[in-house]
């Protein structure tokens, strides 16, 4: 049985774990091992993380206290991290995670949500009714990524 609840800090070093674990499994059909580890650097950087992961409405989905997948979130509408432990990916998690941040920015007043999705992460913001708006280039340890601007108008 998962559990969907607010992340607290202790859980902040498991998120990230989350993060490192996807990006290195999931994402090699669309971004090569150079891209990835730019993405990803085998040592994160702890304390710029736990900033970050403080500063969003952070969800996580847990079963037997491991976090199979996590959604960072700002009240203005921007969705900044939703990513799924590789055990879990294609299991409804990012979904259950997705549908529950909408609610609740919904709630709060918000008419528009807006991501930067990786090339691996589109065709799952299209099905949940987000619009490719561009494709940004980034430069992450000077290697390129490509991502994507994506955004959805709620309903009223």
């Amino acid at each position: 049985m998962t559990s969907l609840r607010p992340a607290c800090s202790a859980d902040f070093d498991a998120c990230i774990a989350v993060f490192q674990r996807a990006v290195a499994q999931l994402t090699d059909t669309h971004y090569d091992a150079a891209q990835r580890r730019a993405w990803a650097p085998p040592t994160p950087d702890r304390a710029v993380w736990h900033a970050r992961l403080a500063s969003l409405q952070l969800w996580l989905v847990e079963r037997d206290q491991q976090v199979l997948g996590f959604i960072g979130y700002e009240l203005s509408g921007h969705i900044d991290l939703l990513y799924c432990a590789p055990q879990a990916a294609r299991q409804g998690v990012a979904t259950r995670l997705y549908r529950h941040a909408e609610q609740q920015l919904s709630q709060a007043g918000v008419r528009r949500v807006w991501t930067e999705a990786s090339l691996v992460a589109v065709p799952f913001f299209v099905r949940h009714g987000f619009v490719l708006r561009a494709r940004q280039l980034v430069q992450r340890d000077g290697v390129g990524l490509l991502r994507c601007d994506m955004d959805k108008v709620l309903a009223e």
